[in-house]
């Protein structure tokens, strides 16, 4: 098997890649290095059966020889990233994808879309199933990564629709472990590095809201069982187990063995309130359910920011 890998140099892509090499694949990563890191496939250096292209993914793609699968990894995801770079998120969820599909399409190859809880907004369903189309403001800051994901999963399906093409969506819930850049903006990097650091932790409102944390292993073999024997349907991949981002913050204090405090700031304009997977499609289709729990996750992750930091 041969398959590319857009955003290769990014957190989840890079483990994909690395999956996907153990299991035999011959892997073609492609990156631009907007929020990816060469220090993230610098590791790949030498394999043989992995090539690496430096693009633009929103610029039209070509690679030569045979595909059996695009996988479509390719934008910014944490809110930092995407409010940053509003412009260039809406370009890689539509022309991008439009990019990564027409080279599906040219190649006969299956088709896999990284999509995002987001695409649900600040949810009035709790949990989510795939069925809910989401309470999503368009015209909010947050809208330019929301509507992305939710554009790339209608270009997706309507070239699944009028082209036949063999595609999966994955809707992946909050994902955490080694390779977070230390300076992302997500919840669990930004509690680790301040704790790490002897910085306060930041929580923003009351800390009530929750959130579920899938650890990358976890997320990783979802996607690739997803890819293999999943359908063209949406399909949640996350942990369906649930946590206020304030017991989030008191098991990084725990674990670091930190003497942080935790500041408040004001709730980001549209923070979704709730976010729980509903995992009843995984588990029936692909037979898959996380395995690692959050304290266990967290350990590995707190080592890892203590190489990085050291």
């Amino acid at each position: 098997m041969r398959v590319l890998i857009t955003g290769a140099a990014g957190f989840l892509g890079s483990h994909l890649a690395d999956r996907f090499l153990a299991d035999g694949a011959d892997v073609v990563g492609m990156d631009n290095f907007c929020t990816g890191r060469p220090e993230n496939i610098a590791h790949l250096t030498g394999n043989r059966h992995f090539a690496f292209v430096e693009h633009n993914v929103t610029d039209f793609i070509a690679v030569e020889g045979p595909l059996d699968g695009v996988l479509h990894f390719a934008s910014p995801a944490s809110p930092r990233d995407y409010l940053e770079m509003p412009i260039q998120t809406l370009k890689v969820g539509s022309l991008g994808t439009h990019k990564a599909l027409g080279l599906a399409k040219a190649k006969g190859a299956r088709f896999l879309l990284a999509s995002t809880s987001e695409v649900y907004g600040d949810p009035l369903v709790h949990p989510q199933p795939e069925s809910y189309w989401g309470n999503v403001n368009p015209v909010g800051p947050r809208g330019v990564y929301d509507e992305a994901k939710r554009f790339a999963e209608a270009m997706t399906m309507a070239y699944h629709r009028f082209h036949d093409i063999d595609t999966r969506i994955v809707r992946i819930f909050n994902t955490y472990g080694p390779r977070m850049r230390h300076h992302d903006g997500r919840v669990v990097s930004n509690f680790i590095v301040q704790a790490l650091r002897g910085d306060p932790l930041t929580v923003y409102g009351e800390g009530n809201q929750s959130r579920s944390f899938t650890y990358v292993d976890d997320l990783i073999e979802g996607i690739v069982r997803l890819f293999h024997r999943g359908t063209s349907e949406p399909t949640n991949i996350g942990n369906d187990t649930e946590f206020t981002v304030q017991q989030l913050a008191d098991h990084v204090l725990r674990l670091t063995g930190s003497s942080s405090t935790v500041v408040r700031e004001p709730l980001p304009v549209d923070d979704p309130k709730v976010r729980q997977p509903d995992l009843t499609r995984a588990r029936a289709t692909l037979g898959w359910g996380p395995t690692v729990p959050l304290e266990d996750g967290l350990k590995r992750t707190i080592a890892y920011f203590r190489r990085e930091l050291a």
